[in-house]
């Protein structure tokens, strides 16, 4: 059986999230511990105990899900669980996830990066000037419409499954689109609370910023290939991922595309490794043939050893 490591992203945080796992594993709170030290911060008390206003500015909800979730992942192997994975793939950071869990990365460096993609982000349009917002039961092609039809600057940010696309860009005109979708037929189109208008063109002086910062930080061969957002292929040259992980954040997210290339490798089997469970309801969504076990705490940890 092949199995996937897969990550989540931004969105998935919670104040409390990693601390059970924590109090039950030492590798679990070791990893908080490396996280703090790398940071030069208390980042542990951060996820434990809030505030939320604070964990979820961009620039610490980001190392703090990737330190959640390589705690969870640590925990699990020191379980006895799965350690061998035939690919890894993330949502947006949660591709930097799956390069520190893969090797690539060392997770001093990734906590680092992605706290410096995080400013990045939200420093690349100005406060209350950019939105997203998910729009539910349009497909594709609907929503590419009607992101063409309104005034102004919105595109399709994320194709999170073939019934919820993620749509971002300016304000007004993410307001606009969200109008037009609803008029088209769409059940839903929800604002999203994130700071910037990610994974489209507005992100492109972030890009730059996060080529620099990526041109000082050693990229290893990862232990089995990625699954990139930005196209849904296949990596394993350094050079390829650090490049990838630039277009990644002006770039829409291709996660309908990643699962469907995870299934047709082969992966029956895929861990979420890290707070929530949005991937796992995703890929329900997007194609069945992968069992998706979430690992979030002591008893979902459990759950997916017995499993």
């Amino acid at each position: 059986m092949t199995i996937a490591h897969l990550f989540p992203g931004q969105g998935a945080q919670a104040v409390g999230m990693g601390h059970a796992l924590a109090d039950a594993f030492p590798a679990a709170r070791d990893t908080f511990a490396e996280a703090n030290d790398a940071l030069g911060f208390d980042l542990t008390r951060l996820c434990f105990e809030g505030p939320a206003d604070e964990l979820a500015l961009t620039e610490n909800t980001q190392p703090a899900i990737l330190t959640c979730s390589i705690a969870a992942l640590r925990a699990f192997q020191g379980a006895g669980g799965e350690a061998a994975c035939g690919f890894v793939a993330g949502h947006s950071l949660g591709e930097l996830t799956a390069l520190v869990a893969a090797g690539a990365l060392t997770f001093g460096d990734g906590v680092r990066l992605v706290r410096a993609r995080g400013r990045f982000m939200s420093e690349a349009v100005p406060p209350g000037e950019g939105a997203m917002a998910a729009v539910i039961g349009l497909d594709r092609a609907q929503v590419e419409a009607v992101c063409g039809a309104v005034a102004g600057e919105v595109w399709p940010a994320n194709f999170n499954s073939p019934e919820q696309t993620v749509i971002a860009g300016r304000a007004a005109a993410v307001a606009s689109a969200c109008e037009a979708a609803l008029a088209a037929g769409a059940k839903k189109a929800v604002p999203l609370k994130v700071s910037g208008p990610f994974h489209t063109p507005l992100m492109v002086p972030a890009g730059e910023r996060l080529a620099e910062a990526l041109a000082t930080v050693a990229i290893q061969p990862p232990c089995c290939p990625l699954i990139n957002n930005a196209e849904a292929t296949s990596l394993t040259d350094p050079e390829e991922i650090r490049a990838s992980l630039v277009r990644q954040i002006s770039s829409p997210l291709l996660w309908v595309e990643s699962v469907e290339r995870l299934a047709n490798e082969g992966v029956a089997r895929a861990y979420e490794l890290g707070p929530g469970r949005v991937l796992a309801g995703l890929i329900r969504r997007i194609d069945r043939r992968i069992q998706t076990l979430s690992i979030a705490d002591p008893a979902t940890l459990e759950k997916a050893l017995a499993g």
